[in-house]
Formats: structure tokens, C-alpha cells, sequence
């Protein structure tokens, strides 16, 4: 079977996602990045390359997530793309006339705005973690419930807390303090999910046109405390696709088919690389005021690519000892 592949390496999670010629999902991986992006992808090739053995032929591969130059640069992509376009692009594919997407992932959290299949507005919080994944994994272990059940117990409410949600440390504070003053784990837990989506329409969606249809992406999603959230916050439905985790490389997947389509042929390097010695270092130069930080990308102890300098001075250099920085 021809397939093509999206991999979307965000800071808490590595997704990879692989679908048919007519944008079904085969196959898919989710797991933890733990701050080794190389490693994780790896890892979730040496997973896919098992359980599917010889049964599927990639044909094309998308990167998409903050750090997609460095896997699209391990992987041989056919194209590297921001989240925004992949996540519409995937929205888009599952819900034609969708108009709003909420995306809230480990860290961060967007909303993107589409009109006929188009983004017309977007916009990113990577300030501050209320309200994300991370977040609710840090409260959920402090009161010793599996974040698979957060939602559930949300759901179960009957008088939700008011909390304060704008900081992820006052929220926190004004848990334990409705904790300590007896109020029912239940409607404290509902009380933060609508104090963490109140947080996301007043910061991520403040004068955002919201309108149905609206998908709801990403890890949080499957919180179901929050999507009931959202849908009491907006009094509009809120959807949450099958593939909630893996969108971003789903959409990647989907560009990486049309890409492929235009050129004719794929860069794609193989589960191979799941066996090779990658690795990342950065330094910084000092031949002018800029001090840029330039990032090195070794295979073998050879460097295969750089970039993050201004000038080229180093991303355009040709050598391949891994100790010329003091070429001048």
C-alpha cells in the first residue's frame, strides 16, 4: 500500500501520523518527547517500521511542530511547514466548512480562524502554560488522579468553583485554597477547566470571529471537563475529531501527498534512519555583535546542515569537520 507520512515534533510530544491516497489514517504514533526530539522520532519510526513491516510503501513525508527543520533534516521531507498550516490543513480535510480550530497541546495553545478552507486569522499563546497540557498533567499528579480521568470527574459536577485561571500559579494557589476550605474535588476540577477555557478565549481567542463548526485539537482534547467547557463558555458545539492528538501530522501528511504530486518524487530516506547516529549541538559566533546562536545537525560525526546565523556565515558553509567553527 502507498502511504504518506506527517511528523509533528512538538516539546511534549513527537506525533506521527501515516494515511492513504485518499487522507485516511493507517497508522499512527503518540509519544513523549522528554526534551530528545531525535530520539523520539526514532523511536516512533522503529514502531511504525514493526507493526507494519513491509506492508506499506511511504511515498512522501511532511514536517510539521518546533522542530520541524531538524526532523525534516533527519528524514529526508518533502516539505516542512508551520503547526498553523497543518493543523488547518487537516481540520479542513476532516470538517470542509469548519470556521474555528482550537488547539491546545502540551505548552502552547492556538486558535485559527478558516473562511472557505482558507486561514484568515490566527493566533498563538507560548507565554504562559495555563490552560495547557502540561498544566493539567502538573494538577492532576498533585491530586493524585490519572489524567484520563480529569475529565470524567469534571463532568460529574454539580456547582463548578469559580478559580482563578489567568496564571497557572495563582489557578494552582486558588485550588488548594478551595481545597483547604472543603468544596468537592468534582466541582474544583470543573471550576479549573472553565477557569483554564475562559483564560483561552480572553488571551489565545480575544477578538477572534469564533463560529461553528468548531474542532477542538490536540492533547487537551481529550479532556472532556474542557470541551464542556468550551461548549458552556460559547453555547456553540464544539467537535473533537477521532485523530485529536495527531492532527498536526495528519495535515502534514496531507501536504507531503501534495507536494510529492508536484514534483514527482519523494526525499524520503527510509526507516533507516531510526539506525543512524544523529545528533544536534549548538554554538554561538562571535564574529560580529549578532552573537547568533547557530545549531549544528551531525550524522556520523559529519555535519549535515546549520542554521540560526544571519549572515550564512555558517548555514551556507560546505565544510564537514564538525570542529571547523574557527573558519573564518
Amino acid at each position: 500500500m502507498d502511504v504518506y507520512m506527517g511528523i509533528d515534533v512538538g516539546s511534549v510530544s513527537t506525533d506521527v501520523a501515516l494515511i492513504d491516497s485518499n487522507n485516511e489514517v493507517i497508522d499512527s504514533v503518540y509519544i513523549r518527547t522528554q526534551g530528545q526530539p531525535i530520539k523520539a522520532v526514532q523511536k516512533a519510526m522503529v514502531m511504525l517500521r514493526d507493526r507494519t513491516h513491509t506492508d506499506i510503501s511511504v511515498k512522501g513525508v511532511g514536517t510539521t511542530g518546533s522542530a520541524r527543520q531538524l526532523t525534516g533534516l533527519m528524514v529526508g521531507a518533502d516539505i516542512v511547514k508551520n503547526e498553523i498550516t497543518a493543523h488547518a490543513i487537516a481540520s479542513s480535510n476532516l470538517i470542509k466548512d469548519v470556521h474555528t480550530v482550537f488547539e491546545i497541546g502540551g505548552q502552547d495553545s492556538k486558535i485559527i480562524i478558516l473562511r472557505d478552507g482558507i486561514v484568515v486569522d490566527f493566533a498563538m499563546n507560548t507565554v504562559c502554560a495555563a490552560g495547557t497540557g502540561s498544566f493539567l498533567d502538573q494538577q492532576a499528579y498533585r491530586l493524585n488522579i490519572p489524567i484520563e480521568e480529569f475529565g470524567d470527574l469534571a463532568l460529574k459536577s454539580v456547582s463548578p468553583v469559580r478559580i482563578a485561571g489567568r496564571c497557572g500559579v495563582f489557578a494552582e494557589s486558588d485550588m488548594i485554597h478551595k481545597q483547604q476550605m472543603g468544596y468537592a474535588l468534582p466541582d474544583i476540577i470543573s471550576g479549573l477547566c472553565e477557569a483554564l477555557v475562559r483564560n483561552y478565549l480572553n488571551n489565545v481567542g480575544k477578538g477572534k470571529d469564533i463560529k461553528e463548526p468548531i474542532v477542538f485539537q490536540g492533547g487537551v482534547a481529550a479532556n472532556k471537563g474542557i470541551k464542556a467547557a468550551f461548549e458552556k463558555a460559547l453555547g456553540m458545539k464544539v467537535y473533537v475529531p477521532k485523530y485529536y492528538g495527531v492532527m498536526g501530522a495528519i495535515g502534514a501528511a496531507i501536504l507531503a501527498k501534495e507536494a510529492v504530486k508536484k514534483k514527482g518524487f519523494s526525499q524520503f530516506k527510509g526507516f533507516e534512519i531510526a539506525d543512524l547516529d544523529y545528533k544536534a549541538q549548538g554554538f554561538e559566533c562571535t564574529g560580529c555583535s549578532n552573537g547568533c546562536e547557530v545549531v549544528e545537525f551531525i550524522k556520523d560525526d559529519e555535519v549535515i546542515s546549520r542554521w540560526g546565523d544571519k549572515c550564512g556565515k555558517w548555514s551556507n558553509s560546505t565544510s564537514k569537520n564538525i570542529f571547523s567553527k574557527s573558519v573564518s
